[in-house]
């Protein structure tokens, strides 16, 4: 299990990264915007910046099977499993073009065999511009 409070929010985001390149489901322990916690099993589907700026990850929850948003900065603790994805995608979550309402998104290119600490390194630039 890692704890977010011991480590920077780039190498957070570097393992949540790896985990959705290789499909990997995350059991994460998250503070809910009422101050309640709660422990949940995901699998990411998208990484997104909101127009305010927050890191957003885009899930499945194992428990519910219903895709749900997770702000980055409310992840306490987290755990890469070694398993693979098992929740069913519903065809319209897989064929909705762009970010939902209120939220902005960035293009980043870069070659596909680009290392994963490159890639975070232009995402990094990227949301700095």
């Amino acid at each position: 299990m890692k704890h977010t409070a011991n480590e920077t929010s780039t190498t957070t985001l570097t393992r949540l990264i790896k985990a959705l390149d290789a499909k990997h489901p995350v059991t994460i322990t998250y503070v809910k915007a009422d101050g309640t916690q709660t422990i949940r099993t995901i699998e990411i589907a998208d990484i997104i910046v909101t127009a305010a700026g927050d890191i957003v990850l885009r899930a499945m929850d194992r428990e519910t099977s219903e895709m749900r948003s997770f702000r980055i900065d409310r992840i306490q603790t987290y755990t890469v499993h070694r398993t693979e994805y098992t929740v069913a995608r519903p065809a319209a979550e897989e064929s909705k073009a762009g970010p939902g309402r209120g939220l902005a998104s960035i293009v980043v290119l870069y070659p596909v065999d680009l290392p994963i600490t490159e890639r975070i390194a232009l995402l990094a630039d990227a949301l700095a511009a």
